[in-house]
């Protein structure tokens, strides 16, 4: 009795491991620009920049089971006397997939994986604005699930329009 366990196995009829399975693999830094054109005459200024900020998110299979979902991000800070400071931030991560249904690839890596790295890439840039000499710029979260199904149904209008007439 000595040798007895409590033991839960799972397996499907050959023994393979069918289960949906993500995993981050790794998350870094691919490309950070930071610009302070107008230095030092930018911190004298007494006019607030207006911010204006873009993002993009690009997505890669680059092995057979593995992601790289990108995070674009630009900032550029303009008051009436020129650009404060512009920044470029490429934040990437590596995930691993595995059985997961084709119809979820998409939604994972336009919604959930940037949902996941947002805050690391967001910290990312606060920093670099902060040791630009500026306070940081605290970007508020994004709701990438409700853009990806923005988008989602702008294409499935535009899918549905005509080409044209003839």
């Amino acid at each position: 009795m000595a040798d007895e366990t409590d033991h839960i196995t799972t397996t499907i009829g050959n023994g393979a491991d069918t289960a949906p399975q993500i995993a981050l693999i790794s998350q870094y830094v691919k490309d950070l620009s930071f610009e302070n054109p107008n230095a030092p005459a930018v911190y004298q200024w007494q006019d607030q920049p207006q911010i204006d900020v873009q993002f993009n998110i690009g997505a890669e299979r680059v092995a057979d089971e593995v992601l790289e979902i990108a995070l674009k991000i630009e900032v550029k800070a303009v008051a009436p006397q020129g650009t404060a400071f512009a920044v470029e931030l490429l934040y990437a991560a590596l995930f691993g997939m595995r059985n997961v249904p084709e119809d979820q690839v998409q939604p994972f890596m336009l919604a959930e994986a940037p949902r996941l790295i947002f805050p690391f890439a967001r910290r990312v840039l606060a920093d670099a604005i902060r040791d630009g000499g500026f306070p940081p710029l605290l970007l508020e979260p994004i709701d990438f699930g409700a853009l990806y199904l923005q988008q989602a149904e702008q294409m499935e209008v535009t899918a549905g329009e005509p080409a044209g007439h003839a």
